[in-house]
């Protein structure tokens, strides 16, 4: 099941299963996300909760209890309750339940508020702690976006020029090694050779905006100004981008098993809320 909202330029369309954005089109019927090919990632915007990335053996422990929690979580995969709707938003809801708490023993309230502002899709998360004790938690979106054509036709223009150190992967988790993306004054033009190692992690990156362009013109804009981490990922040949803001990141190789101690990682009061936004311009 799908809900599809709309404004005067722009149409998006979300699937119920993981709250997941799946269509984002213009009036001329461009679409800018990616459409799912399983042959390179079966996904389109997955939301990343209550983890990003991998943890260590994909599992951690809580009051000696030990559980197994795959990688980014298990709310992409779940059914998410349509619980607003107007012609230009929709609120989807998932709540916790004696199925989420075998992998996560919390009592959560997770809202996604997706809203076309104009030639912008503004898409917030709301993380709802139902219960009485502190709850640890990560978000993040996985947006992918269409590049059709060439993909080295394509670069990715930071909101500022500053020195992008990114974390190398190893078996999916945080090395201590680090690499420096060479820049072409702000811009980095892609090519697959960046991602041979996985994905770019960037912890704490200064620049809250990055711009897609083809051919040195701009088409779309991300911007995450409550986000300190993000990710930048495609597979091999694949023919779109992920820009991805994050709160949290994989495990690192030297500290696991401890959720309240993973580094990164959000703790939220007991009945407390957490928000954050980011957003999707057309250009």
């Amino acid at each position: 099941m799908t809900t599809t909202i709309s404004n005067s330029i722009l149409t998006a369309e979300i699937k119920h299963i993981g709250a997941e954005l799946c269509s984002l089109k213009d009036n001329f019927n461009k679409e800018y996300i990616w459409g799912g090919n399983p042959a390179f990632w079966g996904k389109h915007s997955p939301v990343l909760f209550p983890i990003v990335g991998t943890l260590k053996d994909n599992s951690y422990q809580q009051n000696n209890v030990q559980y197994q929690l795959s990688r980014h979580g298990f709310a992409r995969e779940m059914e998410f309750e349509l619980i607003d709707k107007q012609e230009d938003s929709a609120t989807f809801s998932l709540v916790s339940s004696s199925e989420t708490k075998e992998k996560y023993p919390f009592d959560f309230d997770l809202h996604l508020i997706y809203t076309l502002e104009n030639k912008s899709l503004k898409i917030e998360y709301k993380v709802f702690n139902n219960g009485n004790t502190k709850m640890p938690f990560s978000i993040g979106a996985h947006p992918a976006f269409d590049l059709p054509g060439n993909f080295e036709n394509y670069s990715l223009a930071f909101e500022k020029k500053e020195t992008l150190n990114y974390y190398l992967l190893k078996d999916g988790l945080i090395s201590d090694t680090t690499d420096e993306l060479h820049l072409d004054k702000s811009e980095l033009h892609l090519n697959y050779g960046l991602f041979a190692n996985d994905a770019l992690v960037f912890k704490n990156i200064a620049s809250k905006s990055i711009t897609i362009l083809e051919k040195s013109k701009p088409f779309l804009k991300v911007s995450y100004s409550d986000f300190p981490d993000l990710g930048i990922w495609t597979p091999s040949n694949a023919p779109f981008i992920c820009i991805e803001p994050w709160f949290g990141y994989s495990d690192t190789v030297n500290k696991f098993g401890n959720l309240f101690e993973k580094e990164g990682i959000q703790i939220l009061e007991a009945n407390a809320t957490f928000h954050s936004a980011f957003s999707i311009e057309i250009l």
